[in-house]
């Protein structure tokens, strides 16, 4: 049997990239694994057919992040398949923004709207389907706290902004026994960062130079260390920005 056998998990965004890894990570160690996904649900399908082939059990949800309601319309779904919910993986976000002299009022309100606003309210509309004893982990970014992509400063204040309601909904949380924490990555192998590392014949290797390990990170990276802090073993860590960009901040 997995570590999480028996508990319910709900990761957003986890059609693809980092979430699908989490997502199929969760899986792995037994949990059922609510896939949410905001377009694509063939990709969607193809995580929950991962996660089953695996011998584990998974379901799609749809919801679209950023639309009016759209907490409560995740909610909905969701519950047509679970009564409950142990592990809440805020994962979805738009992972780029133009830079201060191009970004327009509408850009900058759609990825507060995604990134900020939607997890406060999945958080808001789960309060009830979360479990007493329960994990909630937040997916920040190393941007949040260095200056490497400056260009990226409105991504990077949703980030932040997150991070503070780490902080302060464990203190909320903590007498149920939930724990909360923000786990940011760095420089990651998704189809968000494909420009980035396969845009030039150098791109890959600047990269990699970023990390104190000399490599770019994989989605597996992040998902292990989203699994410990699901598991018993995180039992005592809360309030916490837990560093996983692989020593990109040193």
């Amino acid at each position: 049997m997995g570590v999480l056998t028996g508990r319910t998990a709900l990761v957003t965004g986890a059609s693809r990239g980092i979430g699908r890894g989490i997502a199929e990570r969760l899986g792995r160690d037994g949990a059922r694994v609510g896939v949410h996904y905001g377009r694509s649900e063939a990709a969607a399908k193809e995580t929950v057919a991962t996660i089953e082939a695996a011998g584990g059990s998974a379901f799609a949800i749809h919801a679209e992040l950023g639309a009016p309601r759209d907490a409560a319309a995740l909610w909905e779904e969701f519950d047509r398949h679970a009564d409950g919910v142990d592990i809440l993986v805020n994962n979805a976000g738009i992972g780029t923004t133009p830079p201060i002299e191009e970004i327009d009022e509408e850009t900058y309100d759609q990825v507060f709207a995604v990134n900020v606003k939607a997890p406060f309210f999945i958080v808001r509309h789960g309060l009830e389907r979360l479990r007493d004893g329960g994990r909630v982990v937040n997916i920040s970014s190393g941007l949040a706290r260095a200056a490497a992509f400056p260009h990226l400063i409105a991504y990077a204040m949703t980030k932040g902004a997150l991070d503070v309601f780490s902080r302060d909904l464990s203190k909320v949380l903590g007498a149920r026994g939930i724990t909360v924490n923000s786990l940011a990555p760095g420089i990651v192998d998704t189809d968000n960062t494909a420009e980035l590392l396969y845009g030039t014949t150098d791109g890959w290797a600047k990269a990699a130079a970023i990390s104190a390990l000399g490599r770019v990170g994989e989605t597996a990276d992040i998902a292990d260390a989203v699994a410990f802090l699901a598991s018993d073993q995180g039992r005592w860590v809360t309030g916490h920005w837990m560093d996983a960009t692989g020593g990109s901040l040193t």
